[in-house]
């Protein structure tokens, strides 16, 4: 292939670059080193790439373009959260979050600048969709995240893909930046310590399965009647639950994995004890862990957070099933990096 100075270097592949040295007589093994600067020593400029010499990083720079997502602003919660804002080539800014507790450090990544699916509770959904993130911005969130700077001498443990959008709409960049990330070649983590969280895209829920992938997956339910799901969550009038559930079975009858389930109590909603019975019933298909998380205000919305009796009696019901169930607690509210919150900044200012 040749050089074209309209392209992200980093969307090529090692054979990629490979034949584009040999294209321009230049020596194969410099596509290799370039690699190792690209994904595993995660540099940000051909500059950088300080074991080529300068004409060769001048030949980069003429023949190819380096996008980055580079941190742009910070913010620290009481409980240790820290919140990132990524500035993008373009201008752009998408969000993600260090999330420390006992035992572990996570990662909260996003997948798209904003999103299309409009769900009622989340301030992404009312931010809009802009565009999908490259692999290689997905991958610059983790390295921002794991460096020192934000983690200290603590080692990221853990990624989410719960950040801004939908992971499965921009399913080829998420796949290959979890790729990337888990390489040899790469950041070599371990998929195990990856978890991809969709909304419930049937069709994708499906590929994914045939893919075979080593990460986990959970779903984002947060109701389990079609009638109370389309309120919250536009897409599901398209593909209500019965499909979903339909790809969930899919998912594990080729995986042997348990599904987790994401669902987030709003107050006076989806968390009575009638919904808890709603719940069991859609889990009753396959083998499931359910995360019930606690909601998070959104100013722009009109969702509450449910009550502590009300979630201890939703609770409660679930456990009675037999049924494997966390509950976890939000970090970061006071800086608007929980759950739900990301870009609440950005509708301020839109709103503005």
């Amino acid at each position: 292939m040749s050089g074209d100075v309209s392209l992200d270097i980093r969307t090529l592949t090692k054979e990629n670059l490979e034949h584009f040295f040999i294209s321009q007589g230049e020596k194969k093994f410099r596509a290799g080193q370039v690699y190792d600067w690209l994904w595993q020593k995660s540099c940000r400029s051909f500059d950088e790439m300080t074991n080529l010499n300068k004409d060769t990083r001048q030949f980069l720079k003429n023949h190819f373009l380096f996008h980055t997502a580079a941190p742009d602003t910070h913010q620290v919660s009481a409980d240790g959260t820290i919140k990132i804002g990524f500035r993008l080539h373009d201008g752009l800014l998408v969000e993600g979050v260090l999330i420390p507790s006992e035992g572990r450090i996570t990662a909260c990544i996003s997948s798209q600048v904003g999103c299309a699916l409009g769900c009622k509770f989340c301030a992404t959904g009312l931010l809009g969709f802009r565009r999908n993130l490259t692999a290689g911005e997905i991958v610059d969130q983790v390295t921002s995240i794991r460096n020192p700077l934000f983690s200290g001498d603590n080692h990221l443990s853990n990624i989410v893909f719960m950040g801004m959008g939908e992971p499965f709409l921009n399913y080829e960049n998420v796949t290959a930046a979890i790729g990337k990330i888990t390489s040899a070649e790469g950041l070599g983590m371990s998929p195990q310590r990856i978890t991809v969280s969709s909304v419930g895209i049937p069709k994708m829920i499906k590929k994914m399965a045939d893919d075979n992938p080593k990460y986990h997956f959970a779903l984002s339910l947060h109701a389990a009647t079609d009638v109370k799901r389309n309120e919250i969550i536009p897409f599901n009038m398209k593909h209500p639950l019965r499909e979903v559930a339909e790809s969930l079975k899919y998912y594990h009858q080729k995986s042997g994995k348990r599904i987790t389930i994401e669902y987030i109590l709003f107050g006076d909603f989806n968390d009575s004890v009638a919904d808890a019975k709603d719940l069991a019933a859609f889990c009753r298909s396959f083998p499931v862990k359910i995360n019930i998380i606690e909601y998070n205000a959104v100013k722009e919305t009109a969702f509450n957070k449910s009550k502590p009796e009300k979630t201890k009696a939703f609770v409660g019901y679930l456990e009675k099933c037999n049924l494997v169930v966390n509950i976890r607690k939000s970090r970061g509210k006071d800086i608007e990096a929980a759950c739900g919150q990301l870009a609440g900044n950005q509708l301020k200012l839109k709103s503005q």
